[in-house]
């Protein structure tokens, strides 16, 4: 295990749920986070979110989620690695023997270099954006909250197109989600997830909304 300290330069939070973690994820995380200002220099945060769902199928075992905070918008990253093709075609009692402590290691460290990767390029993406090398920029749609889970932190958003849009609570600017209700009027970008399309970037429009977040929050 190398114990050298990486510096990043950003606030960086990292959490492990339903597992206990190796003593060198920490390591490969940060070592990872750091490399992300090459793509992009004005990162506010960055939280990483490392899971081993309690039922994985033949995906990986290892879930990673990382949500990025950046000048205007949240960028949320959500990966599930696969395993080699090789690993799919063996018998049950076979695949428990691959699941050992070595093997473990090598996904999670697999999981979180894919992760990784795909937030650099959603970094690249944005400074274009940013800097104008994209000519049409999309504009923003607006829709009203049409469903919403409180407890488990993420709704869908219903446009006027009759489309119903997922989007997770980080997803929300202003750490508005909370003030959330029915048919409240939003704003929002669409990006691809892992299960589709999503929102990301959702905003509440209007004076009077953006008064209530305000009241709440100073209350």
């Amino acid at each position: 295990m190398d114990t050298t300290e990486i510096l990043v330069k950003f606030p960086l939070q990292i959490t492990f749920k339903d597992m206990k973690a190796p003593p060198d994820a920490e390591h490969w995380i940060r070592s990872e986070a750091a490399k992300l200002e090459f793509f992009y220099e004005r990162i506010m945060g960055c939280r990483v979110a490392v899971e081993r769902p309690l039922s994985h199928g033949e995906g990986s075992p290892y879930h990673v989620r990382i949500d990025l905070t950046v000048p205007g918008a949240e960028l949320v990253i959500s990966h599930e690695s696969a395993r080699k093709s090789g690993a799919r075609q063996l018998g049950e009692a076979e695949i428990r023997k691959h699941l050992e402590t070595r093997n473990l290691h090598k996904y999670l460290r697999q999981a979180i270099n894919d992760a990784f990767k795909a937030a650099g390029r959603r970094l690249q993406d944005y400074a274009r954006r940013q800097r104008g090398d994209v000519k049409h920029r999309e504009p923003r749609s607006v829709a009203k909250i049409a469903q919403l889970f409180q407890d488990q932190g993420y709704g869908f958003l219903a446009t006027k197109e009759g489309r119903e849009i997922y989007f997770h609570k980080d997803s929300v600017l202003n750490q508005a989600f909370e003030h959330l209700r029915v048919g409240t009027a939003v704003n929002f970008a669409e990006e691809q997830g892992d299960k589709g399309t999503q929102a990301s970037s959702v905003r509440i429009v209007g004076k009077r909304g953006m008064q209530d977040v305000a009241r709440k929050t100073e209350a």
